[in-house]
C-alpha cells in the first residue's frame, strides 16, 4: 500500500469519527437533497432526457479529434485561439507566456476546476502574479489556503459561523455576521479587483463544436465580470467538455442545473464565441481557450470506462455516495473526488498510486442512477480494480491471500480440511485489522455444513 493510500485511509478515519463534519455535512447535503428532488421532479421526462444525453456523449467520445477540430476552425474564424496542452506543465508555461507577453500582474479567476487541476494559483503566485478566486465558496477556500471540498459546492465543509469567524479574523466583520452580511463583504471586495484584473480566467462547463463557442453556468454572476472587464480572457477546459450543437444545451443546460444544485435553470447562462467583435461594445480584446488533456486520452482509450469521459460536472454521484458523505472531499487528495474522480483519476495520474480511490466504494450503486448521463459509475469502479488486478499492482500478500482462498473454495477436501477453530484464527491473522477495528469479526462454524450434512445422514442410516 503506498503513501498516497495510507493517507486516504488515516484521513477518512479521522474525518468519519469527527461528529463537527459529520454534523456540518448532513445538514449541507440534506439541503441539497430536498432541492435536487424537487428540481428533478420538475422534468417530465428524465429517463430519456438522460439516455439522450448518454447517446449524444457516447457520439462525441467516438468522433472526438473531428468534434475538437470542428470547435477549433469556428473559435478561430471569430478572432479566438486555441492552444492544446497535454499536460499541466504545458498549460501553466502558456498562460503564463500570455500573461508575460501582455504585461499583466493580476488575475481574477471564476471556479473551474480545470484550473485546480493544474494547480494555477500556486503556479502564478511562484511567478509573482496576483491570481483572485471571485466564486464566493472558492474565495472563502483560498482565504483558508485549502483546495476545494467538492466540484460545485467548494466550501460545503464549513458552517455559516466558520465562515463568520474566518471574515472577522481577516476583515474585522462581526463575529456573528449573517450570511447576507458576508457576503455583501465579499462583493465590496471583489468589485474593484475586476477593475484593476489584467487577465480574467474561467473554465467553461461545455465547448461548442458548430458555433465554436464556450458555454458557461453560474449563480453569482462573477464569471461574467472575469470574462468581459478585463483585456484578455483565458478559458481551461478540459477535451472531454463537447458538446455538438448550440442545439444540445436546451439538453445539457437542465440536465446539468437540476442534478447539480435543484434549480430548473443556473442565474447565469453565458454563450462566449471570441474576443470582442467590431461592432460590440463589451467583452475582450484577447480570447484563448485552452484544450487541456492532462490525461483524459488515458482515459478515452480504455473501451470499457471511457464513458467515465461523459460526466458534466454536476456533483450528484458525490452527493449520493455514502463513502462521500463520511469522509468527505479534501481525503481523496486529487481534484475531483467521489465515485467520479474515484473512476478517472487512477488513468489520469497512475494506476498504481491511485487505485485504492477505486475501492472506496459500497458498490451501492446509487452513483450510477443519480447520473444524469447515465454513467454506469459502480460498474466503472469494478472494472479499475480488474486493470490494477491485472497490471500486477496489488500487493504479494494480497495475491497470496486470493491465490489460497481460491484454491480452497475450489476443493471441499480442503475446505473440510481447516476446522472452525483454525478459519477463525486465519480471519483474526489477516483481517483484525482491516475489518475488525471497528467491527465485531464474523464467527466461523466449527463444523462445515457438509460435515453436518454427513453427520445427519448416517444418524438415519443407524
Amino acid at each position: 500500500m503506498g503513501s498516497t493510500a495510507e493517507k486516504f485511509l488515516a484521513d477518512s478515519e479521522e474525518k468519519a469519527f469527527d461528529q463537527d463534519h459529520r454534523r456540518i455535512i448532513n445538514f449541507n447535503m440534506g439541503r441539497y437533497h430536498a432541492s435536487a428532488t424537487r428540481g428533478i421532479n420538475r422534468l417530465t421526462n428524465l429517463e430519456n432526457a438522460k439516455r439522450k444525453a448518454h447517446v449524444s456523449k457516447w457520439r462525441v467520445m467516438e468522433n472526438l479529434d473531428k468534434f475538437l477540430l470542428e470547435f477549433e476552425a469556428n473559435f478561430q474564424r471569430r478572432g479566438g485561439k486555441v492552444i492544446w496542452a497535454n499536460d499541466v506543465e504545458e498549460a501553466q508555461q502558456e498562460i503564463l507566456s500570455i500573461i508575460q507577453r501582455s504585461g499583466g500582474r493580476k488575475v481574477v479567476k471564476s471556479k473551474t476546476m480545470a484550473t485546480e487541476e493544474i494547480h494555477l494559483n500556486e503556479f502564478l503566485e511562484k511567478n509573482n502574479i496576483e491570481s483572485l478566486e471571485t466564486d464566493l465558496g472558492e474565495y472563502i477556500v483560498q482565504l483558508l489556503g485549502q483546495k476545494p471540498y467538492h466540484i460545485v459546492t467548494p466550501a460545503m465543509h464549513l458552517s455559516k459561523e466558520d465562515i463568520a469567524r474566518l471574515f472577522n479574523e481577516k476583515f474585522g466583520t462581526p463575529i456573528d455576521a449573517t450570511p447576507e452580511q458576508l457576503t455583501l463583504k465579499a462583493r465590496e471586495l471583489l468589485r474593484e479587483k475586476y477593475l484593476q484584473a489584467d487577465v480574467g480566467i474561467s473554465g467553461a462547463n461545455f465547448l461548442i463544436a458548430d458555433t465554436g463557442s464556450i458555454a458557461l453556468s453560474e449563480n453569482e454572476g462573477n464569471t461574467r465580470l472575469c470574462t468581459t472587464f478585463p483585456k484578455i480572457h483565458i478559458a481551461v477546459v478540459g477535451i472531454e467538455k463537447m458538446i455538438p450543437s448550440i442545439a444540445d444545451l436546451d439538453l445539457y443546460w437542465p440536465l446539468l442545473s437540476t442534478h447539480g444544485t435543484g434549480q430548473n435553470l443556473t442565474v447565469y447562462n453565458t454563450i462566449l464565441s471570441g474576443p470582442r467583435q467590431a461592432d460590440e461594445t463589451d467583452g475582450p480584446e484577447e480570447m484563448y481557450v485552452v484544450l487541456l488533456d492532462n490525461g483524459r486520452t488515458n482515459v478515452l482509450a480504455q473501451k470499457d470506462q471511457r464513458q467515465a469521459l461523459y460526466c458534466i460536472r454536476c456533483g450528484a454521484c458525490l452527493n449520493a455516495c455514502p463513502i462521500y458523505q463520511n469522509v468527505g472531499g479534501h481525503t481523496y487528495n486529487t481534484t475531483y473526488s467521489g465515485p467520479i474522480g474515484s473512476v478517472i483519476t487512477p488513468h489520469m495520474k497512475g494506476m498504481e498510486e491511485f487505485k485504492h480511490l477505486s475501492y472506496a466504494s459500497s458498490l451501492c450503486g446509487r452513483c450510477t442512477e443519480v447520473c444524469p448521463v447515465k454513467i454506469d459509475l459502480h460498474k466503472m469502479l469494478l472494472l479499475n480494480r480488474r486493470d490494477a488486478v491485472k497490471e500486477g499492482l496489488t500487493p504479494k500478500l494480497e495475491q497470496w491471500g486470493w491465490a489460497g482462498w481460491k484454491k480452497a473454495m475450489l476443493s471441499r477436501k480442503i475446505t473440510d480440511f481447516f476446522g472452525g477453530k483454525t478459519k477463525n484464527f486465519l480471519m483474526q491473522l489477516f483481517f483484525k485489522k482491516a475489518w475488525g477495528k471497528y467491527r465485531e469479526m464474523p464467527e466461523v462454524a466449527e463444523k462445515s455444513f457438509a460435515q453436518r450434512w454427513a453427520e445427519e445422514q448416517n444418524k438415519k442410516e443407524d
